[in-house]
């Protein structure tokens, strides 16, 4: 039976995911449960009163063409291995859907799920491109500027200005950037920021380390003085580093030599493709249509 998460359910719920995420960092998991964690946001399949099949669904407002939209992000959805190939993850997706579809326009879901998720309705709508960068390919620059754990309130600061070239992006606040920081710790990473000759933040770079590699997981950034420094300064980390940003963000100028892959990082459903043509005064039918009406590129970096 498919159930609202309760209080009581938390532990089954924990279990559930320690064993189906096996291949995850656990330490991403204990930071989850500890500051994102509410069981209201969970739904789950109950068998002899323990979860066996959990999903996760997160509210989120989310500014497009300048109005805040209410979707949700759907995610962990797993099955204990014991009650697999029983269509229990079929039956949470439809029953999770059926809620959406009666509260919001649009839902998401991280593109790592495409397969399991195109069937019901989900298509690619936001893009995001890897560079591997190296040491060799990138421009020497001094790290004067560069500082490690920059205060939340100025990576608001700096974001609020980034992202106003964007569109289709999370409302963060600063409760946001907090928690942020608490999840690079708790994954063993840094954040480092440049501050300009003013003292005035100009970006910040999340950097994640993981064998001989780093990964620059969200990259914030005013001009290209701030995104070499923030870049160099995570080659001091490892020789070869990951820098993965929106497609929009076409940096082969900056640097032309790098290998470049760009993949579907976020999947959405349209709900009401009559409401969200009378609200943005068009006439569309896919979700396609309705994110081509965008006035900016998106930025979706969220996978929660």
């Amino acid at each position: 039976m498919i159930e609202a998460g309760t209080e009581r359910m938390t532990p089954g719920i924990r279990e559930c995911i320690r064993k189906c995420f096996t291949m995850e960092d656990p330490r991403y998991f204990e930071f989850f449960f500890r500051y994102l964690y509410k069981p209201e946001y969970f739904f789950v399949d109950v068998e002899n009163q323990a979860p066996v099949a959990c999903m996760c669904r997160i509210p989120h407002d989310v500014m497009f063409n300048g109005r805040v939209l209410r979707m949700s992000m759907l995610s962990l959805g797993c099955t204990l291995p014991e009650y697999r190939n029983e269509g229990r993850i079929g039956r949470l997706i439809e029953t999770v859907l059926d809620a959406c579809e009666h509260s919001e326009l649009i839902t998401l879901v991280p593109g790592e799920y495409s397969e399991a998720y195109r069937p019901y309705g989900f298509e690619p709508i936001y893009y995001r491109s890897d560079y591997t960068i190296t040491r060799d390919s990138s421009r020497r620059i001094t790290s004067i500027g560069c500082a490690y754990e920059p205060n939340p309130l100025d990576m608001l600061k700096v974001y609020s200005v980034f992202i106003r070239r964007f569109n289709g992006f999370y409302a963060r606040d600063l409760d946001y950037f907090v928690n942020l920081k608490r999840e690079i710790g708790a994954r063993g990473g840094k954040i480092v920021a440049y501050f300009n000759e003013k003292d005035q933040i100009q970006g910040y770079a999340t950097i994640l380390v993981g064998g001989k590699e780093a990964t620059v997981e969200e990259c914030i950034y005013l001009d290209s003085m701030a995104l070499n420094k923030l870049i160099n300064a995570a080659l001091q980390e490892r020789s070869t580093v990951h820098l993965r940003v929106s497609e929009a963000e076409n940096l082969s100028r900056l640097f032309p030599d790098c290998r470049k892959e760009t993949f579907p990082a976020v999947l959405a459903k349209l709900n009401d493709p009559s409401l969200f043509s009378r609200l943005f005064n068009t006439e569309i039918q896919t979700v396609q249509e309705a994110f081509a009406i965008s006035q900016h590129p998106l930025y979706l970096n969220e996978r929660i």
